[in-house]
């Protein structure tokens, strides 16, 4: 008769209470950031790449070409930090975790399905603030770089909602490949995509042949997004916002496909 009953409740009544729901989706954030956070291996290259790049080639060599070079190279610099955090902390922690079967035992757990990326999401975001404010601060206690106060806050929103496409290019990676040649595979998408960008080289200077290939590269559009935020682009950014849109829907998409055939 019990067994009855249960099966005649409500579906509605045997869901997990909604305090609970978020309990999970938060607990699952923390530990997913507090983990990152403890991983040396993978947030000092994060963070030092790009700035010592920027200190280097930017404040460096370039301070005597005046400000605005300083800024284009902030931008740029900006972009290829913000890149990281998305390809590396969703592909190679993804692939890492599927061979070990963390994955499948978290799939297991009493636990909303979108918790575990929604962590993995919002420890690349955090990453991304990070490079960014590190960034700004050298331009403008090193390089006495023109900021104002809201280019630096559009800076700061358009590399941590940036992220988010690399994010889902990252996870799609990590479906595909294994743990161990995770990191190979991310660096040949990742250095090229940086430069065929324009980050490390104008456009300008590349030779016509890739110019015209550029627009394919997503680090191309949030490069465009990312100039206009501190006062240099002069193009309408709309179109860039579809296509960073669309690309992380497509491989958020076809990554939640694969998950859901291979594991």
């Amino acid at each position: 008769m019990e067994a009855v009953q249960q099966t005649a409740m409500p579906e509605a009544s045997r869901r997990m209470p909604a305090s609970r729901v978020i309990g999970a989706y938060w607990t699952e954030m923390r530990s997913e950031c507090i983990r990152y956070l403890r991983a040396p291996g993978f947030m000092l290259p994060v963070m030092l790449f790009p700035t010592m790049f920027y200190l280097l080639f930017g404040i460096v060599m370039n301070r005597a070409n005046g400000p605005d070079a300083l800024r284009y190279l902030l931008a740029s610099y900006g972009v290829f930090g913000v890149m990281s955090p998305g390809l590396f902390g969703f592909g190679v922690s993804l692939a890492a975790e599927r061979d070990n079967g963390l994955l499948t035992l978290k799939r297991a757990l009493p636990m909303p399905p979108g918790a575990y990326l929604l962590g993995k999401m919002l420890m690349a975001m955090l990453a991304a603030a990070v490079v960014i404010m590190l960034l700004l601060a050298m331009a403008v206690g090193l390089g006495h770089v023109p900021v104002s106060g809201g280019q630096a806050f559009l800076l700061l929103v358009t590399g941590m909602l940036g992220v988010l496409p690399f994010c889902a290019l990252g996870m799609f990676v990590g479906t595909l490949v294994k743990g161990q040649g995770a990191p190979g595979v991310l660096n040949l998408v990742y250095l090229p995509m940086s430069f065929l960008s324009g980050l490390w080289v104008p456009l300008s200077m590349l030779p016509s042949a890739l110019q015209k290939l550029a627009p394919i590269w997503p680090s191309s559009h949030l490069h465009a997004v990312a100039l206009r935020a501190i006062g240099l682009g002069q193009d309408p950014i709309g179109t860039h916002l579809l296509v960073l849109a669309g690309i992380g829907v497509l491989f958020g998409v076809l990554a939640a496909r694969r998950l859901r055939r291979v594991g």
